[in-house]
């Protein structure tokens, strides 16, 4: 089993930034990508932004390219999300997910799931 823990979401103004944080415990070598999801109120829960844990390859939702960037730390099996010019339409439950496969595999449905981490983007 693998255990997912997210950490840095809050409060933010339109414009602002932050970053969120996905610690991985347990069979972390059988991740081979990791990404977010978000889930806003009344929607249904999407594919935000995932890398390739071996190869660093990332993939973005078209909603968020350019202003969000992911990233790795291999040896603290960390994932970061760092999500700059922020909008209020990306407040959400921010979820951490891995995955056994490729990205393709984790943007259809990851193995292990975060418990999330509310971000709220005021106007």
């Amino acid at each position: 089993q693998v255990q997912l823990v997210e950490s840095g979401g809050g409060l933010v103004q339109a414009g602002g930034s932050l970053r969120l944080s996905c610690t991985a415990s347990g069979r972390t070598w059988s991740l081979f990508s990791r990404g977010w999801f978000r889930q806003a109120p009344g929607k249904e829960r999407e594919f935000v932004a995932a890398i390739g844990w071996i190869s660093g390859t990332t993939d973005y939702v078209h909603s968020v390219q350019g202003r969000f960037t992911i990233s790795r730390d291999n040896a603290n099996n960390a994932v970061y999300l760092q999500m700059d010019s922020l909008k209020p339409e990306d407040t959400a439950v921010y979820y951490c997910a891995a995955n056994s496969g490729n990205i393709a595999k984790l943007k259809l449905g990851p193995d292990y799931w975060g418990l999330g981490t509310q971000v709220t983007v005021s106007s």
